[in-house]
């Protein structure tokens, strides 16, 4: 099946006329609204026309549906097609009797999709098999939604799509190019409100398994925290899964599937819970930068000196450990997001500067055992390369 594909952006074009956002304004290569035609008898616009289920509307040999998913079309070679997200409706000239059956449910050689609405959907589409690796997924309908085109191509490379330019001709029968290796571990780091969640979330929003990794506290009744993880759980595809722990070690040895770690600032600050080591356990902790040097300090005990069991911080110095050297072995793929402490102003308080101080050290471990690693500022990532 012959696709031709005479437009690719939004229903305004990209850039849209007279729009003066920074997205438009960077554009370099112009695209006009979407334009499909099929076989060079059957064209796919936006809106207006009749349904795709019209029997009156397709050539015969081509077979038609409207589905869940969006339009998928069979042409008489067998090949597949769907267009997914994008409301069109279809025109045929011309226009003998046809079938409207749904196709067989068999992987898609081409599938057309506007990434920008809901990418996710495109890991479902991979979860129940209709996308393959040989599948050519060709992004369209795009437009001032991404901020740039550079932006556009560095969310494709991660969700395994590809732009191609207008008037581009496209046979079912061609194969996607070798796409890159994703990292296998991956540190993000930000401030508060940087930005680093979505960039977790978006850099996994097409895999077909992911489970998420919450670390922090269930939030009892503190109205702030419930809309903070009400809106993570509302920001995350449907079909992912879910666990609660802080036993990240373990998850790690015993996970091959795909992880998103949030976060590991919230780990530490369980840990210390669970290990009891925040200094003066809810007394006055208000020490001087040089106390809390003395007890930050997880080195070996020196010549002549005895301890009678591990303290709290010797627990929690382990606990790190036995995360780095899991991090270290793991055969999942991982996506960890966690808190950039060296930045800010020196805490006020023992507890944030141990806080501070261990989280620091945890996150250059993990960096060195890590593919990639990125800090994320005002929603803009910055790669860390060694």
């Amino acid at each position: 099946m012959r696709i031709i594909l005479e437009g690719t952006a939004g229903p305004e074009g990209w850039p849209s006329p007279g729009c003066g956002c920074a997205s438009c304004g960077r554009v370099t290569t112009v695209r006009r609204p979407l334009s499909i035609v099929v076989d060079g008898r059957i064209r796919l616009v936006p809106d207006g026309a009749p349904s795709a289920g019209d029997p009156r509307s397709w050539p015969e040999g081509h077979l038609v549906a409207r589905t869940l998913d969006g339009l998928a079309v069979t042409g008489p070679d067998g090949g597949r097609l769907l267009h997914a997200g994008f409301d069109l409706a279809a025109t045929a000239s011309p226009p003998p009797e046809t079938r409207g059956e749904e196709p067989p449910p068999r992987p898609y050689d081409v599938v057309l999709i506007d990434p920008l609405d809901r990418p996710e959907r495109l890991g479902d589409l991979r979860r129940r098999g209709l996308v393959t690796p040989r599948t050519r997924v060709i992004a369209v309908g795009l437009d001032h939604r991404v901020p740039s085109e550079g932006e556009l191509a560095r969310r494709l490379a991660f969700w395994g799509a590809e732009t191609v330019p207008d008037g581009t001709v496209v046979d079912t029968r061609d194969r996607p190019l070798p796409t890159r290796m994703a990292p296998r571990r991956t540190l993000l780091l930000g401030g508060a409100r940087s930005g680093k969640s979505e960039e977790a979330e978006l850099r996994l929003a097409t895999e077909p398994h992911v489970t998420y990794v919450a670390t922090g506290p269930s939030g009892g009744d503190d109205p702030s925290w419930l809309a903070r993880v009400k809106a993570h759980r509302d920001r995350r595809p449907a079909h992912w899964g879910t666990v609660e722990t802080t036993d990240l070690a373990e998850l790690l040895r015993t996970s091959s599937g795909t992880l998103l770690i949030d976060g590991l600032g919230t780990w530490i600050a369980a840990v210390f819970d669970e290990c009891g080591a925040w200094p003066g356990y809810g007394q006055d902790d208000t020490h001087t930068p040089e106390e809390t040097e003395q007890k930050t300090d997880l080195s070996a005990p020196g010549p002549g000196q005895t301890v009678a069991g591990p303290s709290p911080l010797d627990r929690v110095a382990l606990r790190c450990d036995e995360l780095v050297e899991a991090w270290r072995a793991t055969a999942a793929r991982v996506v960890a997001v966690s808190d950039e402490v060296g930045l800010g102003v020196i805490p006020a308080t023992a507890s944030g500067r141990l806080f501070r101080d261990t989280l620091g050290r945890l996150n250059q471990c993990l960096a060195r055992e890590s593919e990639d690693v990125a800090l994320v500022v005002a929603g803009r990532v910055l790669s860390l390369p060694l």
